[in-house]
């Protein structure tokens, strides 16, 4: 008997091994090219960052001694500061934006999916595209925005807009909104779209509000939907550079200078090629801990078996 039970289960575990192998050799070009373009980088990063390693000349092992200068950089740290900012107030305003636009284009009226369209069309523009597009509009002769508020009485004489720090955050984040909303409107179309109707109607001959809908029905549904928006945004604009470099080139007076931006001055500005890739490094750990997180998001309030 035990024979031929293990006669019967050979053919299996075989089908069972070639399966195995024929799986691996599918997605052996996508392995190649992630340990091609993503692995052997971040190795080389890190390898780099820990030696002395200018555009000229031979390199010198200085170990963490990058690491160390790192936590003593004042401009570094400025520029996480800014990073910071930038991302909580464009994240905010990205959402205050983006949700009430998805609830809009939810429902089934005339010309919604015209209206999709339209939202929707500015994120099919590279981001440095539209960083010159708005460059052109504020500009304070030949631009559109400027003179658009002195038509309408709101300033004195056109304003030079990329000129203070102030109006040059504020023209950027509605650039960046007018950019990115489209895409998070769409991300939390589908979670709403996925709420059954049988639940919102339910809620509705209950006698719940609109309000009391939004925030006891809605919201809760939409935790996951609503978590993985908010890290692809704040991913986003933690590695922001485009607009920065274009539209202000990091100031007035070096106050938008990101930290993707001072990495890409530390290394293809000063040419220290290794501090620049040790902030890499470092900008990767903050990246890898907000995808935790986001893991961790996505999986709050699943039920447990």
């Amino acid at each position: 008997m035990t024979g031929s039970g293990s006669a019967t289960l050979s053919p299996r575990r075989k089908r069972r091994r070639r399966s195995g192998w024929r799986g691996l050799v599918y997605i052996a070009p996508a392995m190649a090219l992630v340990l091609l373009f993503f692995v052997m980088p971040v190795i080389f990063t890190g390898w780099m960052s820990l030696h002395n390693w200018p555009l000229m000349g031979g390199t010198r092992w200085i170990g963490f001694k990058n690491y160390v200068r790192m936590f003593h950089d004042a401009r570094f740290m400025s520029a996480l500061q800014f990073t910071a900012y930038y991302t909580v107030i464009v994240t905010i305003a990205i959402f205050a934006v983006a949700f009430p636009l998805a609830i809009f284009v939810e429902k089934q009226r005339r010309f919604v999916s015209a209206y999709r369209t339209i939202i929707f069309l500015p994120v099919v523009v590279g981001l440095a595209t539209a960083s010159l597009l708005w460059v052109w509009l504020a500009n304070v002769d030949s631009g559109f925005i400027g003179p658009a508020l002195k038509a309408l009485g709101w300033v004195d004489k056109s304003p030079n807009l990329l000129a203070t720090f102030d109006s040059a955050f504020l023209t950027i984040i509605i650039m960046v909104v007018w950019k990115i909303a489209g895409f998070t409107m769409i991300i939390l179309l589908t979670g709403l779209q996925a709420i059954p109707a049988e639940l919102t109607e339910a809620a509705r001959i209950d006698g719940a509000g609109r309000w009391q809908r939004f925030r006891h029905l809605t919201l809760p549904l939409m935790r996951k939907t609503i978590a993985l928006a908010l890290i692809i945004s704040v991913t986003g604009s933690i590695l922001a550079f485009d607009q920065f470099y274009i539209m202000t080139a990091g100031g007035p007076q070096n106050r938008m200078i990101s930290v993707v931006y001072y990495i890409f001055n530390q290394s293809f500005v000063s040419f220290n090629l290794g501090y620049g890739a040790a902030l890499s490094i470092a900008l990767l750990a903050i990246l890898v801990a907000i995808s935790i997180v986001q893991l961790w998001l996505l999986r709050v309030g699943e039920e447990r078996p």
